[in-house]
């Protein structure tokens, strides 16, 4: 049975929607995640960034398409979406269950994806006040452990975003979202660009240019291969929901297939000019690019400290991770609000903050798995391990999985013709990498991940 839905908003214009999904998408994993995924695969970052820059798309384009596809054939929040695109190609209700995946996985991400977004904040406020002053590994070490060590301190900067994320979504979608989104990204793009010309001219960018792209066939790995295609998949905000409720609100005349080109065309742009910023004052200073996830909050500290204008250029820095952390973590929580107003008439407000508390309370949880809850473990797991791993690792690939059968295969070809509106040979493209390389690559992904990552070790 499908689901009716209330009068909904819809963004502005087209650039407002490309706006808000590219927010979306540059988040964490396209700078945190992206750097220390290509600086760990050492000999191989040239096989990981072709992987990338290949499976975004193969993968994350086509995929992006249907997911935006869906949300406005839908015209609700995800489970309505689906309810109501099952209903009219003449699928089981069942497939609603497709919502609840991406709902539920996106605020399982906001639980600890805020809590890393808080360290971001902290780094950002130490920077403002006092500057860094760590003049050596030890120093930046101690001063990272001690971070982890602290749940108070923790507790405190994952409320303040988590108050910044609600403030924006309970004020609604275009008020609240879209204005939001259209003063941080041009923000965001501009200090990134300073950031790289920094990097340029108090770095060392041709030595993080060779180290980007320098294509080694023999450095060839797997695991390598297999994160490459992973990140694709993850920079697009896949498979949570977000995308298919950001499509709801957009209108019929709008391409899809050309505003998605844009999305994911400017967010593997920013991953790699972050990438290059990043690596060119690591190299600079002599620091290790294999530094893992502590590369932001350990790595790069030392080398602001000891760069001429470091204070300014990190306070910048930090400002650019909480700006792409924060238009991210809006679209997590969207998806949950607007199916509590559309399916209860909640008042948008109270539909924010009454989602946000379960979520704060998951992620003060979060906090407390580094310290006082260490010892704590699930699976052998730690709470955010844990939920890490299940839903980045898991529900994202299921839910991105089932996005592509549902549309490829279920939904109709003359509904996925009627929305996406492109030539009928592109379209013919677009559609079979759909249907047969995108479940094959998230299917590779599975395997990998739950056969051979420690089989191959």
């Amino acid at each position: 049975m499908s689901q009716a839905t209330p009068s909904r908003s819809t963004w502005s214009n087209r650039w407002a929607f490309i706006l808000v999904t590219i927010g979306s998408a540059v988040g964490l994993g396209n700078i945190w995640r992206f750097s220390y995924l290509a600086g760990a695969s050492e000999g191989s970052v040239g096989v990981f960034v072709v992987v990338y820059l290949v499976c975004v798309a193969l993968i994350g384009l086509p995929l992006l398409m249907a997911e935006i596809l869906i949300g406005r054939r839908g015209r609700g929040n995800p489970v309505a979406a689906m309810l109501n695109t099952a209903a009219e190609s003449g699928n089981s209700s069942w497939w609603a269950l497709l919502g609840w995946v991406g709902i539920f996985g996106a605020l399982m991400i906001l639980s600890f994806y805020s809590v890393v977004s808080g360290w971001m904040v902290d780094y950002f406020w130490r920077s403002l006040v006092e500057g860094m002053n760590v003049s050596t590994p030890e120093e930046a070490k101690a001063a990272y452990d001690a971070t982890m060590a602290n749940p108070w301190r923790q507790g405190f900067w994952h409320t303040v975003f988590m108050i910044l994320t609600v403030g924006v979504v309970a004020r609604g979608v275009v008020a609240g979202i879209e204005t939001a989104n259209k003063i941080m990204l041009p923000l965001l793009f501009l200090i990134l660009i300073f950031l790289a010309f920094w990097g340029t001219v108090a770095g060392d960018m041709p030595a993080a240019l060779n180290f980007m792209f320098n294509l080694k066939t023999e450095a060839i790995k797997p695991g390598v291969v297999i994160d490459g295609m992973g990140h694709a998949f993850f920079s697009l905000s896949l498979g949570m929901g977000a995308i298919m409720a950001y499509g709801s609100y957009l209108d019929k005349k709008t391409n899809i297939g050309h505003t998605c080109l844009w999305v994911a065309g400017v967010g593997a742009f920013i991953g790699l000019l972050c990438g290059a910023a990043i690596f060119s004052l690591t190299f600079r200073y002599g620091l290790e690019p294999a530094a893992g996830p502590g590369l932001i909050l350990q790595t790069l500290p030392l080398a602001f400290t000891h760069m001429p204008g470091g204070r300014l250029v990190a306070i910048l820095f930090f400002l650019f991770v909480i700006f792409a952390a924060w238009t991210s973590s809006i679209s997590l929580l969207e998806p949950f609000v607007s199916w509590l107003t559309e399916r209860y008439g909640i008042r948008r407000a109270r539909a924010a903050w009454g989602t946000a508390l379960p979520v704060w309370l998951l992620g003060l949880a979060v906090c407390l798995s580094f310290n006082e809850w260490s010892e704590f473990k699930i699976f052998g797991r730690t709470i955010f391990y844990l939920l890490d791993h299940f839903a980045t690792r898991f529900m994202m690939p299921l839910s991105g999985l089932a996005i592509a059968i549902y549309v490829g295969w279920r939904l109709g070809k003359m509904i996925v013709v009627d929305e996406i509106r492109l030539k009928q040979r592109t379209f013919n493209l677009w559609f079979d990498v759909l249907r047969f390389v995108v479940p094959v690559g998230i299917t590779l992904i599975f395997f990998y991940e739950l056969v051979l990552r420690n089989w191959l070790k």
